[in-house]
């Protein structure tokens, strides 16, 4: 992993993190206790603070930045691809590949952005409602088999560091 200060800031790394090796994190980066940064995942706060919660997930090639300060609360995930950008995530939430959460979003607990969304500047989705689309729309509230889903996601990811075992310079 590739960690950075500066202006002063440094990341601070809560324990039983798994942070992928070619993963960045930059700045007033606070990432809490047992979660999973993945492949290629920029994590920059070098403008303003970037809150984890713990136990979330941050999947391969995700952009988080924050111009003032984005906060993610505990057990989310942040699908393959998206970014996030001065935004508020609540507790339990689903971020969904290739979605772009725009500045002073607010996301509530246990919602679910569908992949490919686009939440623009100011956007507020309601604690538990399915937000989709571009620009993205409530479709339905989450229902006991999404967060069932959920659980079932964190739980491998959160095992999933421990098992990457790093191979030996083939040499051709």
């Amino acid at each position: 992993m590739s960690l950075y200060e500066i202006n002063g800031k440094r990341p601070v790394i809560g324990e039983g993190c798994w942070i992928a090796p070619n993963a960045s994190v930059i700045g007033d980066v606070q990432i809490g206790r047992g979660c999973y940064i993945g492949f290629g995942a920029v994590i920059r706060g070098d403008f303003g603070l970037i809150a984890i919660g713990d136990g979330s997930i941050i999947e391969d090639n995700v952009v988080i930045h924050a111009a003032q300060a984005t906060r993610i609360g505990k057990g989310v995930i942040v699908g393959h691809q998206a970014m996030v950008h001065d935004a508020e995530i609540g507790d339990n939430v689903l971020v969904g590949m290739q979605s772009l959460v725009g500045s002073r979003v607010v996301i509530g607990a246990d919602a679910i952005v569908a992949e490919q969304s686009h939440l623009r500047d100011g956007t507020t989705v309601d604690a538990g409602t399915i937000v989709a689309g571009r620009p993205a729309e409530p479709v339905k509230k989450a229902t006991e088999a999404h967060r069932q889903a959920m659980a079932f996601g964190q739980a491998a990811y959160a095992s999933l560091g421990g098992q990457y075992i790093r191979c030996p310079e083939s040499g051709s």
